[in-house]
């Protein structure tokens, strides 16, 4: 069973940075596909970013150019850097592991000044 712990998320100003991370166990990490999500207060949940075994990345329109996804197969650690932070940005950030079914419990990003 694949389990997955978020951490990295706080209070940033606006342009300021935040570096998340997530960390799996209980499966051989370098097979997944990964992705983040993001859920606002009263929105839907949406998908930020993905990452696959090869590394292949892609983005939501709305933070491409500004975060940065990426994975560490030795830590068992996928990591979002995001950079130039907007107030749109603030919502509880979840990680996915594609096709198991398994969600990290969520980390809060507030964009405030």
């Amino acid at each position: 069973q694949v389990q997955l712990v978020e951490s990295g998320g706080g209070l940033v100003q606006p342009g300021g940075s935040l570096r998340l991370s997530c960390t799996a166990s209980g499966t051989r990490f370098s097979f997944l596909t990964m992705a983040w999500y993001r859920q606002a207060p009263g929105k839907q949940r949406e998908q930020v970013a993905t990452i696959n075994t090869s590394s292949t990345t892609n983005y939501a329109t709305s933070v491409k150019g500004r975060f940065t996804i990426s994975r560490d197969n030795a830590k068992n650690t996928m990591y979002l850097q995001m950079n130039n932070l907007k107030p749109e940005d603030t919502a509880v950030y979840y990680c996915n592991a594609r096709y198991t079914g398994a969600w990290g419990q969520g980390t809060q990003v507030t964009v405030s000044s």
